[in-house]
């Protein structure tokens, strides 16, 4: 199956609305109907924050010509060129959906999403070549939610994305994430959004501390930096002046740690982040 290529997507142009050429992906929002400049695309409403898609494609010409089109359009984007690069941003950030190409160097996309789907209930919208009707069957047969064939018009991509994320809304994206965490004698509880002390109470937690030591549970032994824990619990990029994990932080030591001065369980570490050092078990 040949990989799309940036030549063969400009020789589309008369049909497909210029799909991607530097022109086109300049000004986005008045290309398309209904969107006004100043305004949103609409998805925001559709995931907390603004959504956040991770494009899986090693073309890089073409992965930075759709991230320009969709930031444009009010979305966040990361790019991953195979596989690998996927699994580290899917670790340490929170992703709405994955714009994931078939062919892939080293493992393919029929692969990744088979593998996905084992692991997370993520949206995914596959991109295969035009033509491959096989290949979009079996996507769809292994979990992925839509598909789009190459060469593609980036109003079709936008409309596709949103109904996607229309159809996900409300729902969970990280199942396995939903099990109870257990750790030094805590027990941390996302159905019920609570956490037990050893003693069996209930520890006082707002949401916001919730989900940040949720996160940080989720990846023990990992030094999470101030930006990865802001973008993993409010899906947003850090202010210049950015405080609130620190201050986050502060509040949690008092209520888990023995000695808050001399915290054990959340580990600063120098011009790195925090690290979450005790041994965590799932139930």
């Amino acid at each position: 199956m040949p990989a799309i290529r940036p030549s063969r997507i400009a020789r589309t142009a008369p049909e497909h609305c210029g799909s991607f050429s530097a022109a086109a992906c300049g000004n986005t929002r008045t290309q398309i109907p209904g969107f006004k400049a100043g305004g949103t695309s609409g998805i925001r409403s559709a995931v907390t924050g603004t959504p956040h898609i991770l494009l899986v494609e090693d073309d890089r010409e073409i992965s930075q010509l759709v991230a320009r089109y969709l930031r444009g359009n009010d979305l966040r984007v990361s790019l991953a060129g195979d596989g690998r690069e996927m699994d580290r941003l899917l670790a340490d950030s929170r992703i709405d959906l994955i714009i994931l190409d078939l062919m892939l160097p080293g493992e393919d996309g029929l692969s990744i999403c088979r593998r996905l789907r084992a692991q997370s209930g993520v949206p995914i919208l596959m991109l295969t070549a035009k033509g491959e009707e096989i290949d979009r069957i079996v996507g769809l047969e292994i979990g992925a939610d839509d598909y789009l064939a190459k060469p593609f018009n980036p109003r079709e991509l936008l409309a596709r994305i949103r109904a996607v994320l229309r159809r996900g809304a409300g729902t969970e994206r990280e199942e396995d994430g939903a099990r109870r965490l257990a750790f030094a004698g805590f027990v941390l509880d996302p159905d019920l959004r609570q956490l037990v002390n050893p003693d069996g109470a209930q520890v006082a937690l707002t949401a916001a501390e919730f989900d940040l030591l949720h996160a940080m549970g989720l990846r023990p032994g990992r030094v999470l930096s101030r930006d990865q824990l802001l973008d993993l619990t409010q899906g947003r990029a850090p202010g210049p002046f950015e405080r609130s994990i620190d201050v986050l932080i502060s509040r949690i030591r008092q209520k888990i740690e023995r000695d808050p001065r001399n915290p054990e369980m959340i580990k600063t570490i120098r011009s790195g982040g925090y690290v979450f050092t005790p041994a965590v078990t799932r139930a």
